[in-house]
């Protein structure tokens, strides 16, 4: 197993790594949906969508500077750049940020994510109350759609 490279040490081996993972987990969670295990495959999807935005990060890592400013202490001795930080991390309250910087289709789909990453928590509600998806069916939707647009943004 290899450690995923950090990245204020080198950004382009951490931005290979995280796409690397992307393309994996989107792998997992379109065999997830083939076995009916929706609500894995959605975690799966998420996770994919995640590393796929860190990688991505990468390019606007001075964009992203001014608005995740100062510094953060990392195992109680090193400090580093938040914006580093969140990179390397891509925390989900900070996931939709991120990705309008980035832009365009990032942008867009990081609302799936989002959505698919509530499902994976409360499942289908027909109601709507505690999840946007009616249905396991109506969620798998949106997750091959999301699995679908990481294997056109990875293959390009």
């Amino acid at each position: 197993m290899q450690e995923l490279p950090k990245p204020w040490f080198d950004l382009q081996a951490y931005k290979k790594t995280r796409l690397l993972e992307a393309k994996y987990e989107a792998e997992i969670a379109r065999e997830f949906l083939d076995e009916g295990l929706t609500r894995n495959a959605a975690g799966k999807a998420y996770q994919a969508w995640k590393a796929l935005v860190a990688g991505f990060a990468v390019d606007y890592r001075d964009k992203l500077r001014n608005l995740f400013t100062g510094k953060v202490k990392i195992k109680g001795r090193k400090v580093i750049e938040k914006v580093d930080w969140v990179i390397a991390i891509m925390p989900s309250t900070a996931l939709k940020t991120v990705s309008q910087v980035i832009g365009g289709e990032i942008s867009l789909y990081t609302n799936v994510a989002l959505l698919i990453h509530q499902y994976q928590y409360n499942g289908p509600d027909k109601e709507g109350i505690v999840s946007p998806y009616t249905s396991d069916e109506v969620a798998k939707n949106d997750i091959i759609l999301l699995i679908n647009e990481i294997e056109k943004i990875l293959s390009s």
